[in-house]
């Protein structure tokens, strides 16, 4: 058993939570508390519904996710409601890391992507709100194996859009929904880049610009920094953890 509240000091401090700038209503760091012991860490990629209700099935006592229970100021009704009586009657906390985890250079969604991959940790770029959050590595690499690999670690098909070269060169990863960064990719000499997903544009917008995209899945790319923070919580602090997969498909 740990207690709560030096659980959460040392991840506040060890994600630089306050020091990283995300969106107004990601609400990073601990986002509903419970009684002040931990005895089971869960981690997942959302806190939806099924997923609170599963973590609490299992005795988990606190939940790590990186998309959270809140985005904006809501009313506690309908599902809202039933995430959080279910929280309070299994005493269950729950911890949000959202651009934090991205971006962290040990147990971020990039970097633990990119050394699954076998790729080397390379240069953090894709400014966004004042701070890199994703990658960028030189790599020579067949299109294919690149691609085998990833699905290998993924669990699952990609989607690719062929539109550069047969062989990588430069290599660019911004996990979950970073479509929208394929301009930025190409302005950066990136020549292949991988993501979860994008709008319908980017795929005929890469083709344009010479550059290969993996649409990896949101879901799947984003579960890389939930397990990997879960494993060094776990093993700080003396407590169990398992995943909670949910997957979207998407």
């Amino acid at each position: 058993m740990a207690a709560l509240s030096e659980i959460i000091t040392f991840a506040d401090a060890y994600l630089n939570t306050a020091g990283v700038t995300d969106y107004p209503g990601a609400l990073n760091g601990l986002q509903f508390q419970n009684s002040g012991a931990v005895t089971k860490i869960g981690a997942a990629v959302d806190a939806c519904e099924p997923v609170i209700a599963e973590a609490a099935a299992r005795g988990v006592s606190l939940l790590l996710v990186h998309h959270g229970l809140f985005w904006s100021v809501q009313r506690v009704v309908n599902s809202m409601y039933r995430k959080v009586r279910t929280a309070v009657d299994h005493d269950l906390a729950i911890y949000s890391s959202h651009l934090p985890l991205d971006l962290h250079p040990e147990v971020g969604n990039n970097i633990v992507l990119s050394r699954a991959l076998g790729l080397g940790p390379g240069e953090w770029t894709f400014p966004f709100k004042g701070q890199p959050i994703g990658l960028k590595i030189q790599a020579e690499l067949s299109r294919d194996e690149l691609r085998s690999r990833l699905e290998k670690v993924l669990g699952g098909p990609t989607h690719l859009c062929a539109g550069g070269p047969a062989t990588t060169r430069c290599i660019g990863i911004v996990t979950g929904g970073a479509g929208t960064e394929v301009p930025q990719a190409a302005a950066e000499g990136i020549d292949t880049f991988i993501t979860g997903e994008g709008p319908h544009f980017s795929y005929t917008l890469a083709e344009e610009l010479g550059i290969n995209v993996f649409y990896g899945g949101h879901y799947a790319t984003e579960t890389f920094g939930v397990k990997a923070l879960a494993e060094l919580l776990s093993t700080r602090f003396g407590v169990p953890w398992e995943f909670i997969g949910h997957p979207t498909g998407m």
